[in-house]
């Protein structure tokens, strides 16, 4: 069994009827996808059934001293040190950085196996972000700097077993911080929290799937419970997870999406029909012009640069749209490069490519006036040259609301649009006037668009953009948000979503025989305000932390308190694990790297990318000695714990062969049709994607113009616009080191960057300690021991890295129809805080920044 057709891939792929039904592009060529349409989860996108309330604030100040168990990362300094910001992004530095973190971890030989089969074919795919992997020829270094610190972190052999948890009680781990909690190594045996206890205790397997069995079906009704996702957990996982969910009867599935791209989903799916990008790696490369809005793609998606790279090599125009100058936005220096001898010495010595040829550095909140800003000076340029800027035939035969949007836009002023966002018209209509030569243009985004108070809106003045061009549906043009889990978009197509459409439901109906809850369930946010009215009971989590993700750290752990029994599946120990209420389960799984072996062999999964390609991932190193299950095999045994005889699923065939489980998404998932067979294809497949053919599946089969609303927000005397980001050096709310060299920060996260007219207003100075205070609603939050670092930020706006700053990001403060907390709109005022006579902060050697 182990080397047959159903589970070595390498005999599976030369069948004849794999050759017929591979639908990978050649370099240049746009993707043969099949006429099945994909499931579209975001077809009710308003969420008019969330939650309104405005919750009462948590002590963010008292929280510490009146539980012994921290939620917020501890607040005691180490040695900052301060340098110049990069303007570079990647070269040899980060080819240094990737081999030293990934040796220090694994060793030399079992770090660099690991590195060359990351995002191969015959490899892996990587547990960070969701770029895609080139469809045809792959280096045979395929990973960027943060690949190579997921993997580390993930392939790391240091026990975290029994022996770890005995010595250390959950208010001594609570007060180390997010790195050393990461590093401390790989989770290795069940670990149970009883009633009153101080220390997790070993459990088996057996009596921790019963006692999560028994507790569950305790419950009054099965929506007490919640069940959390990350974007970590690979397809298979993921499906058998929600399936499971759904047959104990409710849809509280609240993942890591509803924090990132909900608002993507919410703006593209009444506009496109489908809440995904349009747009394939090979678009990239043939584009005109592309867009990068509310993205640091040097630190988030690294391997994007490479694809810019290769787009300006082919004459492309880049337009940069971001509150801050990130390193990877200005220039680059491709580590691929160092291994071409004749281009090794310009890595070492040269300025590296120049990424963007317009900086546009927009006030935080108000990216959505600078496109009404773009598009009215394209509707100016179409005046002077009829039929030459716009596509009318693309709107007359495609759209709708086109004159709406029109007299929205000569209804925004020019005053309103330079004053909000910080950005002059001569600079917009410098950007505007590269859209306007070309068709053939892409727009791409993030987290600093999804999580703005106005974050659907902006995308869908994206799309509107794209509409009046015709921008969507031809070679090399297209939308393209930038998912930052590598399969968040996958465990949505696996339906892992709090409003699954009817559709989904019916299959899943007909395929296993049992009536599945149609009630909407709680994404995060609703999840969280359950858990504070102590309305949820039982708490799993496949993955991630959401006690570190979530906005309002305070008010998430109050709720977590409540909590009957927390359940947690992870490879490894973070700070949501510590914070739960009367019992929790720690289940340590398999990371992807890990070969995964079953009774028939050899186990592989599947992840999807964000531009919709399906692909295999297998493990490639032996697990550490332990007694870790796959995540499958973890599902399976507490839905069997669970359902007993009222399941229809073979469980124990999907954790034998999980080919039985992609036979079970491929009849119950359109455009998963055939699933065994075309995953086994090298570079995998990809899915049906109607916008990219120009069929709009919308209510009314029209590329549908949004007339969105602008809410303009008046800030008070002395209060700033905050926004959370990452450092260099952290993965998600995953902390690998304390620096941030792009940003010239080491040694430290505790920092405020501000702008230095606003630092000198306050009169505040440089490393100067502050306390920050969000407002919201009459509320107040707060945050201790933070360092004012200057730095070239709009006046008016600052930043701090997450998790630390999510203490001050209200609950009840979330983009508009999307039901995101607002990370990147949080209102602040900075207060110096009265250090004793002669009181100094920890520094190290102290280097001037240009403010």
């Amino acid at each position: 069994m182990e080397n047959s057709p159903n589970t070595d891939p390498s005999q599976a792929g030369k069948t004849e009827q794999q050759t017929a039904t591979n639908n990978v592009p050649k370099s240049g060529e746009r993707p043969d996808q099949g006429a099945a349409p994909v499931m579209n989860p975001w077809a009710d996108s308003n969420k008019d059934d969330a939650d309104k309330r405005i919750m009462t604030a948590p002590d963010t100040l008292g929280a510490k001293h009146a539980h012994p168990i921290l939620a917020q990362p501890p607040e005691e300094l180490l040695k900052l040190k301060l340098g110049r910001p990069a303007t570079v992004a990647a070269g040899i530095t980060a080819v240094l950085k990737s081999g030293s973190f990934s040796f220090s971890e694994d060793g030399p030989v079992r770090g660099t196996h690991a590195l060359l089969k990351l995002n191969q074919k015959d490899g892996f795919d990587c547990s960070s972000c969701a770029w895609p992997d080139p469809d045809e020829h792959r280096s045979f270094a395929e990973f960027c700097e943060n690949g190579a610190k997921a993997t580390a972190s993930d392939a790391q052999s240091d026990p975290v077993g029994p022996e770890f948890f005995a010595k250390h009680s959950l208010a001594d781990l609570s007060r180390m911080t997010d790195r050393d909690l990461n590093n401390a190594g790989r989770l290795t045996h069940p670990m149970v929290l009883r009633p009153g206890a101080t220390h997790y205790t070993p459990i088996s397997w057996p009596e921790a799937f019963q006692l999560a069995g028994d507790e569950l079906n305790a419950l009054p009704s099965p929506d007490e419970a919640i069940f959390y996702t990350s974007g970590k957990v690979p397809n298979e996982p993921a499906y058998l997870y929600q399936l499971f969910v759904r047959q104990f009867g409710t849809n509280n599935l609240p993942d890591c999406s509803n924090l990132c791209h909900e608002s993507s989903g919410a703006a593209m799916s009444p506009t496109t029909g489908l809440g995904k990008g349009s747009v394939t790696l090979n678009d990239m490369y043939e584009a005109e012009v592309i867009l990068i809005i509310g993205q640091n793609p040097g630190t988030n998606h690294p391997r994007m640069l490479s694809a810019l790279q290769k787009a300006k090599k082919n004459g492309a125009k880049i337009i940069s749209i971001n509150p801050l100058h990130e390193a990877g936005l200005l220039h680059f220096k491709n580590p691929q490069d160092f291994m071409n001898p004749l281009k090794a010495l310009g890595v070492l010595l040269g300025d590296g490519t120049p990424i963007t040829d317009i900086y546009l550095q927009v006030r935080i909140n108000s990216d959505q006036l600078v496109l009404r800003g773009l598009m009215k000076c394209l509707l100016e340029a179409e005046e002077l040259n009829p039929n030459q800027v716009l596509d009318h035939e693309f709107i007359r035969d495609y759209t709708t609301g086109y004159p709406e949007l029109v007299k929205n836009l000569h209804e925004t002023s020019w005053a309103d649009i330079e004053e909000t966002s910080g950005v002059t018209r001569a600079q917009i209509q410098e950007a505007a006037s590269l859209i306007a030569r070309h068709k053939k243009v892409i727009t791409c985004w993030a987290m600093g668009l999804t999580q703005q108070k106005n974050g659907v809106y902006t995308i869908q003045e994206i799309i509107n953009m794209h509409f009046m061009k015709g921008a969507i549906g031809i070679a090399g043009a297209g939308l393209c948000p930038v998912r930052g889990h590598s399969n968040v978009q996958g465990d949505r197509s696996m339906g892992v979503w709090e409003r699954p459409g009817p559709a989904f439901l019916d299959a899943l109906e007909k395929e296993f025989r049992f009536k599945a809850p149609r009630e909407h369930g709680l994404d995060v946010v609703d999840s969280v305000k359950a858990l504070h009215d102590g309305k949820v009971k039982i708490f799993m989590a496949m993955g991630g932390n959401m006690l570190s993700a979530c906005s309002d750290t305070e008010f998430v752990a109050e709720g977590m308190r409540k909590l009957r029994l927390s359940i947690h599946v992870t490879p490894k120990l973070n700070r949501g694990h510590l914070t739960n209420g009367e019992m929790a389960l720690l289940l340590p799984c398999y990371t992807r790297i890990d070969i995964d072996r079953q009774q028939s062999g050899q186990q592989f999964m599947s992840c999807e990318n964000s531009m919709g390609v399906v692909s295999m991932s297998k493990g490639v190193l032996e697990p550490i000695p332990g007694q870790m299950l796959s995540e499958v095999a973890i599902v399976c045994g507490i839905a069997l714990a669970t359902l007993g005889e009222r399941t229809t699923v073979d469980w124990v065939g999907c954790t034998q062969n999980y080919d039985l489980i992609r036979e079970y998404v491929a009849r119950t998932i359109a455009g998963f049709e055939d699933f065994n067979t075309k995953l086994r294809h090298p570079g995998g497949f990809y899915l049906p994607n109607g916008p990219r053919e120009r069929n709009f599946t919308t209510d009314n089969g029209k590329a549908n113009f949004s007339t969105t609303p602008y809410e303009k927000h008046v800030l008070e005397p002395g209060q700033l616009v905050l926004m959370t980001i990452r450092s260099h050096d952290q993965f998600n709310t995953t902390v690998y080191d304390y620096n941030d060299r792009y940003r010239g920060v080491y040694n430290e996260r505790r920092v405020i960057f501000m702008h230095a007219a606003d630092i000198a207003e306050r009169g505040l100075r440089e490393k100067q300690l502050v306390t920050i205070t969000s407002h919201f609603e009459g509320q107040q939050r707060h945050a201790e021991k933070f360092i004012v670092v200057p730095y070239d930020i709009p006046q008016g706006n600052c930043a701090v890295y997450f998790p630390e700053g999510n203490v001050l990001v209200p609950i009840g403060s979330v983009a508009y129809k999307s039901n995101t907390p607002t990370s990147k709109f949080v209102v602040v005022t900075v207060a110096p805080i009265e250090m004793p006579a002669g009181t100094r902060l920890p520094v190290a050697q102290q280097v001037a920044v240009p403010a």
